[in-house]
């Protein structure tokens, strides 16, 4: 997944703001308790971002 289809995909489903937000507050487990925004830059797929953040969020899997 290239970053902008993440950027597109966490801004649709939870908006920009809130989006902005979980980007750098929430610590995702799956990822080593990093926040998606250090997954990212640590080299992380965004794909692999995007799944945890669902899997935290509860987000349907339909939309994974």
């Amino acid at each position: 997944m290239r970053l902008t289809e993440f950027t597109e995909l966490i801004t649709t489903e939870f908006g920009e703001v809130t989006a902005d937000s979980m980007l750098v507050d929430h610590v995702l487990a799956d990822l080593g308790g990093q926040t998606a925004a250090q997954a990212l830059e640590a080299g992380v797929d965004p794909r692999d971002v995007w799944v945890a953040l669902c899997r935290d969020f509860d987000v349907p899997r339909d939309r994974w």
